[in-house]
């Protein structure tokens, strides 16, 4: 049976904003959730954006071959877990490369309730999920997690030496047909200072979007 297309928001290859070493993120589209100062409003609406087989993504993701690992965010990446379980697969076959992936749901919900098709295969395939709506009152402005609520699970014993909780938060941006693409967890102040002079800027914050129990 083939795997589903996915429906994709945005991707960037190669950065180093969203975890460790020089990364490739895929943001999907699509989001339950409805997080208040979610910055990426955009890609929550349910709607077809740009859909991209598994093996032609992941191809794109390792077309920098200095990329060393892949952040999936969006939207919810647990809505397509199938097809994210697919383009990591894809991926490795390649090259040795380690997953980072975010999620509005809880762990515990994704392993018991898991709201698509794929969700183990998915989990299977992350090194570090980080899990959690996000909450902007509880934002501290450290780490790779959006707010202190969100938590890091090491699922598996790569990126032991990386503090995903303590981090200098970094941002960047990705300018591409007029339109700016910030990749990162924006640092304080930083979304307003931009909206000033860009007056509209396409968001990226990984890790925005959580359930609560």
């Amino acid at each position: 049976m083939p795997t589903p297309l996915l429906n994709v928001a945005a991707t960037c290859v190669g950065t180093h904003a969203l975890g460790p070493g020089r990364r490739s993120v895929v943001w999907v589209q699509g989001c339950p959730f409805d997080c208040t100062g979610c910055v990426a409003p955009e890609w929550i609406p349910q709607r077809t954006a740009r859909l991209a087989d598994s093996c032609d993504l992941a191809a794109e993701l390792l077309s920098d071959p200095d990329v060393t690992g892949l952040t999936f965010s969006g939207g919810e990446p647990m809505l397509q877990a199938e097809a994210l379980a697919a383009v990591a697969r894809h991926a490795r076959r390649t090259r040795d490369v380690d997953v980072v992936c975010f999620t509005g749901f809880t762990l515990e919900r994704l392993r018991t309730r898991p709201p698509s098709p794929g969700v183990a295969d998915l989990l299977g395939e992350v090194d570090v999920l980080i899990d959690g709506v996000y909450v902007a009152a509880r934002d501290d402005g450290r780490g790779l997690r959006g707010s202190t609520n969100q938590r890091i699970h090491r699922l598996t014993g790569r990126l032991s030496g990386f503090d995903f909780e303590g981090a200098h938060r970094q941002a960047e941006l990705h300018i591409s047909g007029g339109e700016v693409l910030m990749v990162g967890v924006p640092p304080r102040g930083l979304l307003p200072a931009l909206d000033d002079v860009t007056g509209t800027v396409t968001g990226a914050e990984i890790g925005s979007q959580e359930e609560t129990a």
